[in-house]
């Protein structure tokens, strides 16, 4: 789903690059919400999780691959306006330093990716929550079923941004027909890989994922015939792994991920590139403006051993992200303690 250079004209990319500015501004400060002392450390490692999962391509059919887009999955774990935040740290470390995904397209990959995924999903998971028994489980089908909508919402998005100011003259509908269709097989992937992730977070520390937050019901009790709230606990209740363990585990996967499993990823095209390519839409693609960079196409230039030059990348990948990515929300988590701290009015 990465977009190239050329796909998109320049206009279409600039009026691209202003919607997303506008919703990174509008995520920062709803992030500053979203975010405590428990929770920001959480958000940049979902963001290098994300970076490492993408890089796991699997098969999906006709010599197609498909990989996490991490929209719905950081939506639930750690708030919608934070999940923009994620993704698009996610892709401006692919486009900046792997040369995945355009530099002139990035308020294309960043509005598709990061805010039609994030926005579409998250609806869909509070309207499911909604309706669904207030359980733990119920958290965990809701996400499933929000990041199996949210992937092909994102073909949808790219069909009209397409449509709109697409480089090469092919039909609107071939293009929708074919992005729909093999993204919503993408989908279910992108919605096993959700749901197991959020059920495994849940499992330990369901205090620390977002879409989970007041669904735990107060306990009623039978009193003269007439079912009343019983009182609160006094003490919470214990976490069965400590933030710091989580932190750590998550980080370890992530790296493992990226370092070591992501060898054995699909080679097949993803879905956009399959459709490009087929279809004619990457007629005017142009040289990626990074393709220069020492981790161009996810490997270390001059290590010529392919598993070790990719291993390598992944874990510097991760890496990278988590720094960045961590650096931002903690400042954010910081501005919020400045906001929240009483003034000193003495004189």
């Amino acid at each position: 789903m990465h977009v190239p250079d050329g796909f998109i004209d320049a206009p279409t990319s600039a009026v691209t690059a202003v919607v997303a500015a506008g919703a990174l501004a509008v995520s920062l400060r709803g992030a500053r919400r979203e975010l405590d002392e428990r929770t920001a450390p959480l958000a940049g490692l979902v963001a290098a999780f994300i970076f490492a999962v993408q890089m796991l391509n699997f098969p999906v059919a006709a010599g197609t691959s498909g990989h996490l887009l991490g929209g719905a999955l950081a939506a639930i774990l750690v708030g919608p306006c934070t999940a923009v935040l994620c993704v698009s740290v996610v892709l401006l470390m692919q486009g900046v330093l792997f040369a995945d995904g355009g530099l002139t397209a990035l308020g294309v990959n960043i509005t598709d990716m990061a805010i039609v995924t994030t926005v579409v999903s998250y609806a869909v998971f509070r309207g499911l929550l909604a309706v669904l028994p207030r359980k733990r489980r119920s958290v965990t089908v809701a996400s499933f079923v929000a990041a199996l909508v949210s992937v092909p919402a994102a073909a949808v998005a790219f069909t009209l941004i397409y449509a709109v100011g697409g480089t090469t003259d092919v039909s609107i509908g071939k293009v929708a027909t074919a992005m729909i269709g093999v993204h919503v097989l993408i989908g279910i992937g992108e919605a096993v890989i959700t749901a197991l992730t959020v059920g495994a977070v849940i499992a330990v520390r369901p205090d620390l994922v977002h879409g989970a937050r007041g669904l735990r019901q107060r306990l009623r009790l039978r009193v003269n015939g007439a079912l009343v709230d019983a009182p609160a606990p006094t003490a919470p209740v214990a976490a069965r792994t400590s933030r710091r363990t989580l932190w750590v585990t998550g980080l370890v996967t992530s790296l493992v991920l990226a370092g070591f499993v992501s060898f054995y990823a699909s080679a097949n095209p993803d879905g956009l590139e399959k459709v490009a390519h087929d279809k004619g839409i990457d007629k005017k693609a142009e040289k990626h403006a990074a393709s220069g960079s020492p981790l161009a196409d996810y490997g270390v230039r001059d290590i010529s051993d392919a598993r070790l030059s990719g291993g390598l990348a992944g874990v510097i990948g991760v890496g990278v992200t988590v720094v960045a990515g961590s650096a931002v929300f903690w400042a954010l988590r910081r501005r919020r303690s400045d906001d929240v701290s009483p003034v000193n009015t003495g004189v």
